[in-house]
């Protein structure tokens, strides 16, 4: 018999999937732009050095920075400041 460690230390529970979770999500962000003129201000580049800052600040390190150098360049009359 074969056991994984995953299955050694991870039990899964069905009673807390949700009933119409979908496996995979594909969007296309052309057509938003196409219908609404709408484009996004952040790449997800930038969005993961955002969070990966957050994320460290609140664990108690020193941020990275390029995260908050990108809010700062980006967004320089907004209100929030660095958690």
């Amino acid at each position: 018999m074969s056991i994984s460690i995953g299955e050694k230390y991870v039990k899964i529970d069905p009673r807390y999937f949700r009933p119409t979770e979908t496996e995979n999500l594909i969007a296309d962000p052309r057509k938003i732009t196409n219908t609404l003129g709408w484009a996004p201000k952040v790449r997800f580049r930038d969005l993961v050095k955002i969070m990966v800052d957050a994320d460290m600040r609140k664990a108690g390190l020193q941020p990275i920075g390029e995260g908050d150098e990108f809010l700062r360049k980006q967004f320089p009359n907004r209100w929030w400041r660095v958690d």
